[in-house]
């Protein structure tokens, strides 16, 4: 599920989408919340450029805005249906579930969106 190769590896692991050998992100740690975006230019193995045009990250507030509707259903299944919490209880797991998972929700929303244009190509040679 998670081999060299699959779209899942690449978004999961943040690596570049055609190579899948660096990381995209200056920082591995997306809870160094001053480095959570910033992104190296080019993937030094293949030599991918991240930014395929100006702008082209703003495509993932689409996809983040999915993501975080999704993390906060399961929030409210999780807490409201099988723990049985209240309404008020189960209002503030999803607030605190999507302040935690934030920074990550970030980099998971990017690295989806690249992963939709980009696909993995195991003929390249560096």
């Amino acid at each position: 599920m998670l081999k060299k190769g699959s779209k899942l590896n690449s978004i999961l692991t943040g690596t570049c989408p055609k190579c899948q050998k660096e990381s995209m992100y200056l920082d591995k740690n997306p809870y160094h919340l001053s480095n959570v975006l910033k992104m190296h230019e080019k993937c030094s193995h293949c030599g991918l450029t991240y930014q395929i045009e100006p702008s082209f990250f703003y495509g993932a507030m689409y996809v983040s805005y999915g993501v975080n509707v999704a993390i906060g259903i399961a929030a409210f299944i999780i807490s409201y249906v099988f723990c049985g919490a209240s309404m008020k209880t189960a209002f503030i797991a999803i607030v605190a579930t999507l302040i935690i998972l934030g920074p990550m929700v970030l980099r998971w929303s990017r690295n989806i969106y690249i992963n939709m244009f980009v696909h993995y190509d195991p003929n390249f040679k560096a």
